[in-house]
């Protein structure tokens, strides 16, 4: 749907003696700024930076994970989405390429490059993880399913599907995201642990305003 015709940051001349993780984060969160378009209202800069970034490094605290695994997971959701700017069906897919050509630049390793890859490959519906830093990744992706800003987060993303060209009606939208929790399950025990519960609150709600057959507005449906 959208192409890149440059990059929105230069390389030439940067020194990558040593790995540059927090000029590799700039980079991807650079690109998400300039890059993404005005309707990712869902999937935007907020999401990686705020959202995915922080989950993901709680998490790995929490799990007790390495300095080293701490920084490979915060490179893993700071470059998550960044296909986003240029399709939304297998954006994971193009983030993972760009990881690949833009991470050695910043003198990571290509071993560390294929860790990140498969973390941003992680994150792809239904999120099949290989590894316990994919299993990371997959769920700080998904944090907000049991966040308190669920329902506000889920009309953003509602409004970026309507702008896409795909809308459901009130009372089918709730249902598919009643569906969707239903369905899923974090996969480490620190998300467990901190979202299971609010997540199962949220399914209460859901089934409550489609068992009154009344489509209440996102940011109400929380409050009440």
């Amino acid at each position: 749907m959208w192409t890149l015709t440059s990059s929105p940051t230069s390389f030439k001349g940067l020194d990558v003696a040593q790995p540059e993780y927090r000029g590799a984060i700039a980079y991807a969160i650079n690109y998400l700024r300039e890059e993404l378009p005005p309707i990712m209202y869902y999937h935007n800069l907020w999401h990686t930076e705020e959202g995915v970034m922080p989950a993901a490094v709680r998490l790995g605290q929490l799990s007790g994970c390495n300095e080293d695994e701490i920084a490979l997971l915060e490179l893993g959701a700071a470059f998550h989405d960044l296909g986003m700017a240029q399709r939304q069906i297998g954006h994971e897919i193009i983030a993972a390429r760009i990881a690949a050509q833009a991470l050695p630049e910043f003198g990571i390793p290509s071993e560390q490059i294929e860790t990140i890859m498969g973390m941003i490959l992680a994150t792809r519906l239904p999120q099949t993880p290989r590894t316990f830093l994919e299993q990371i990744v997959a769920d700080a992706d998904l944090d907000v399913l049991g966040r308190e800003d669920f329902f506000s987060r889920g009309e953003m993303l509602r409004q970026e599907q309507i702008a896409l060209g795909i809308e459901l009606p009130w009372l089918e939208w709730q249902a598919s995201q009643l569906s969707f929790l239903k369905q899923h399950t974090y996969f480490t025990p620190a998300a467990k642990s901190l979202r299971d519960a609010s997540k199962q609150e949220h399914i209460d709600i859901l089934e409550e305003t489609i068992r009154q057959g009344v489509p209440v507005a996102a940011s109400q449906v929380y409050e009440e």
